[in-house]
Order: C-alpha cells, then structure tokens, then sequence
C-alpha cells in the first residue's frame, strides 16, 4: 500500500523524542493504517549515541503494517547518510529523518532507495 500521509499528533512526538534524546540519536519503527503512518515502535535493544542509533532487527515485531522508519539526526541534515541508505531497504518503504532543532519543519520523509518523499501531514 502506498503511504499518503502522517498523523500530525505521531509527527509531533516524533520531534519531541528527538529533542528528548538531543544529543543522541533515536531510533524507531513507524507503522500505519490505510496508508497514514500512525504508530511508532520503538524496539527492544535498540543502542544509540550522539552518532547512530541501531535496531536491533531481530526484535522487531511481525506485522505486516510495517511503514518504515524514523531517526534523529542531532546535527540537523535531514539527508540520509551511507549507513541510513544501507538501513531503509531492511526496515521498510518510508523513512523520516528527524533534525535538529526539532521545530515543525525539521523532518524529511524518503524511499527506501533514499528519495525524498512528499509526505502530507495528517490532522
């Protein structure tokens, strides 16, 4: 199913765990329902410090409502690095960087293959 949009409220605790784990990273699974990304997973055994998060992919749930993922860039590029484009493919189709300083404008959706994604935020 094609992703058309994410719940504003599931954006605005996307940018508070950013700014809640600044300077580290976090890190989490995003999952939807009938296209809008609405729920976030966050993983057990999940690692993160001021340069990278890490799932742990072996504990991720089965669900088959798996959007993708979100992650903090502390540094505030909101473009994915070697590592982010090498992570999207095994988590999913969509994938929302999260930048400082966490405002309503410091995100950035993209593909699995790191393009950016137009992504309509949902009230």
């Amino acid at each position: 199913m094609k992703i058309r949009g994410i719940s504003a409220d599931l954006l605005d605790l996307l940018l508070r765990l950013g700014m809640e784990n600044h300077p580290n990273e976090f890190a989490a699974i995003l999952k939807e329902t009938d296209g809008v990304i609405t729920e976030l997973n966050l993983v057990p055994g999940t690692t993160s410090n001021e340069e990278s998060a890490s799932i742990f992919l072996d504990m991720l749930p089965l669900d088959t409502h798996t959007a993708g993922s979100a992650h903090s860039h502390p540094n505030g590029v909101l473009l994915p690095s070697d590592a982010d484009l090498g992570f999207f493919p095994r988590t999913g189709r969509y994938h929302l960087i999260i930048g400082w300083p966490y405002g309503p404008d410091d995100w950035q959706c993209f593909t699995a293959s790191g393009q950016s994604y137009d992504l309509e935020v949902i009230q």
